[in-house]
């Protein structure tokens, strides 16, 4: 997998992770806490996609991980 690949899988597993933390009706909620989570992750997307860059691809060029379409 590519590095771009990679940062949507992550972000989409955290994102589905942390709205099953976060709702009430979950049966495996938490806190609604988790919800403040949800919408940093949402936020970082908005910002990779606005700037073009991303941390998280960043740091996984610099473990190895080829970037690329």
């Amino acid at each position: 997998m590519s590095s771009w690949q990679i940062v949507r899988v992550v972000a989409g597993t955290f994102i589905l992770l942390s709205l099953a933390l976060g709702i009430p009706g979950s049966p495996v909620f938490v806190s609604p806490w988790f919800l403040a989570f949800t919408a940093f992750v949402g936020a970082n997307l908005l910002q990779s996609g606005l700037t073009k860059w991303c941390l998280m691809e960043s740091i996984l060029r610099r473990f190895g991980v080829k970037g690329g379409c």
